[in-house]
This record gives structure tokens, C-alpha cells and sequence, in this order.
């Protein structure tokens, strides 16, 4: 009686080593799975910060500074604008305080602008647990539609959220916590995610290279789309607007969801300073371009 006994207990523990191991297991593949409200994989190096109030750690740049993105809008939706500014630890607030200085004369050539009032200056920005807690001036909350408000308060996730120890962004107007922002009453719940703000992304948004970069081959062209069949094209222009170089991308996901993209591209400039990339989506019922957008680049010297 005894050894059947032990024999079922020996069973047992089998049993549950088992199951444990693939929960386990299964715990790991989650664990792995891409992070949707991440940014993608190049668009920053980072570190996490102790006494800091920042997250992280955006590339260096030449001449001491360093690379901070900006995020702008592209007429009803988000753009991205690369910026160079002096080296800090304190990055959180170098690329809040580069966002509320507006769109420079690049960026509008370009097509950019922002949806935030101008005179808005930053009190304050403190990143503590994966939640920047951004402090605005009153500007911040003044004049402007439900569309103007949502873009706005999309510029300012957007931005802190490049920072991969940032996930969240809790709002705050002159000290106080917002709930609501603006006459529309956009709802400002804690802990605002790029996820709440997908609407306002173009259907092929490109967050790397971007408007004020200087690129070299080959080109990282990486960011997030929702087109049919998960493909679009990229091209590589010179100045006069000639193909150096087109490639099929796929993204991970195709519409009604939005997938990641981040591939390699190779050309040659011939002797250009200057160009462009090119995304479309192929209209699978005329052929014609649609979600089309155009990011000026300059091209690294010796190429």
C-alpha cells in the first residue's frame, strides 16, 4: 500500500513540475512579444536614469550635442522632426523644451507644425516609474477645438514616450492634475499611452529617418503602419526628385490593424547632397499612390 501510494505522489510532483515548467515556459513567449506603445527598436539609445528626472539617453550627435526626436504635425497628423540640441542628462526636458519651441523653418518647409499655443513653456518634467509626470504653463489648455486639443496633448506623449523607461504621461497645467483639458473637455485620464492617440497617426508613419536628419546607406526606415496587405513602397529620391533606390515594405501587421516596420535600404547618392524618402501604399484598384508622405533628408558626405 505503501509504494502505491508513493508512486502517486511521485506522479503528482511529475504532474506539477511539468505544468509549471510550461506556464513558464508560455510566460517567456509572452514576455517576448512586442510592446505595441514601445517605439521602434532604433529610435533611441537608452539608459535608465537614478537621480534624474529624464529617462534615457537620446544618440549623439556631432559637435557635442545630442539627436532628440520631436514629434509635430503633419497637417491632421503626427510628423516626426530630429533635432539637434546641447548634450544633457536632463532629456526628457531638452526634448519637451525643443517640442515647445515650435516648428523652425525646415520643418515648415516641410509641411510640419503643432497644435500646441505658442508662449506654452514647461514648468517641469519628473519620470518615476515608466510615468512622466509633464508640468505645463496655463497656455498649454488655451483656445483651439477637439482636434487641436487631441493633436496637442499627442505631440507631448509621443515625445517623452521616445524614451524606452517612459510608458506613461500624466498631465499637469501650473502644478495642478488635468483631468479634462480645453471647452471640448478632452478627457486626460493618469497615465496617457501612445496607444490613446492612434487616430492621430498617419496610415504609414515613418518615426525614423526624419525631417532634419542626415542619413547615410544604408538607410534604417523604421515606424508603424496600417496599410492593406501589411505592404507599401519606400523610395530613396535625389534632389531632382530621381529613384536612387525602391523597396517593398512589409510590415508586421496589416490594416484594420497597425504593424511595425524597420528594414534596411541600400543606394547610391551619385554625387547628391540631398533627397528625400518617399512612402505610398499602391491602391490595389487604380494603381495610384495613396498615404503618401515625403521626408527631406540630407545625405553624409562621402558616400
Amino acid at each position: 500500500m505503501r509504494r502505491v501510494v508513493s508512486a502517486v505522489a511521485a506522479l503528482a510532483i511529475t504532474v506539477a513540475a511539468v505544468l509549471a515548467l510550461a506556464f513558464a515556459f508560455a510566460s517567456g513567449l509572452g514576455a517576448c512579444e512586442g510592446d505595441e506603445d514601445s517605439p521602434p527598436p532604433a529610435a533611441t539609445v537608452t539608459v535608465t536614469e537614478t537621480a534624474s528626472p529624464t529617462a534615457s539617453s537620446p544618440s549623439d550627435s556631432r559637435g557635442g550635442g545630442m539627436t532628440v526626436s520631436v514629434y509635430l504635425m503633419r497637417g491632421e497628423h503626427l510628423g516626426v522632426s530630429h533635432r539637434t540640441v546641447p548634450s544633457s542628462a536632463a532629456v526628457a526636458t531638452a526634448a519637451m523644451n525643443a517640442l515647445l519651441a515650435g516648428p523652425n523653418a525646415r520643418e515648415r518647409a516641410a509641411g510640419l507644425g503643432t497644435a500646441i499655443p505658442a508662449g506654452t513653456t514647461l514648468n517641469g518634467v519628473v519620470v518615476e516609474g515608466g510615468t512622466a509626470r509633464v508640468d505645463l504653463s496655463g497656455e498649454f489648455a488655451a483656445g483651439g477645438g477637439s482636434l487641436s486639443m487631441q493633436a496637442r496633448v499627442a505631440q507631448v506623449v509621443y515625445t517623452l514616450t521616445q524614451f524606452r523607461t517612459v510608458r506613461r504621461v500624466d498631465f499637469l497645467i501650473d502644478g495642478g492634475r488635468v483631468e479634462t483639458l480645453g471647452g471640448e473637455g478632452i478627457m486626460l485620464h493618469a497615465g496617457q499611452r501612445r496607444s490613446d492617440w492612434n487616430d492621430l497617426l498617419p496610415a504609414i508613419f515613418v518615426e525614423t529617418p526624419a525631417v532634419g536628419g542626415t542619413v547615410r546607406s544604408p538607410l534604417t526606415v523604421a515606424g508603424t503602419a496600417m496599410v492593406f496587405e501589411a505592404t507599401f513602397v519606400a523610395e530613396v529620391l535625389d534632389e531632382e526628385g530621381e529613384i536612387l533606390t525602391q523597396e517593398t515594405v512589409t510590415a508586421s501587421r496589416g490594416a484594420p490593424q497597425r504593424g511595425r516596420f524597420s528594414v534596411e535600404i541600400g543606394f547610391l547618392t551619385h554625387g547628391a547632397r540631398r533627397g528625400a524618402l518617399l512612402v505610398y501604399e499602391v491602391s490595389m484598384a487604380d494603381g495610384s499612390r495613396l498615404n503618401q508622405v515625403r521626408i527631406p533628408l540630407r545625405f553624409a558626405v562621402g558616400q
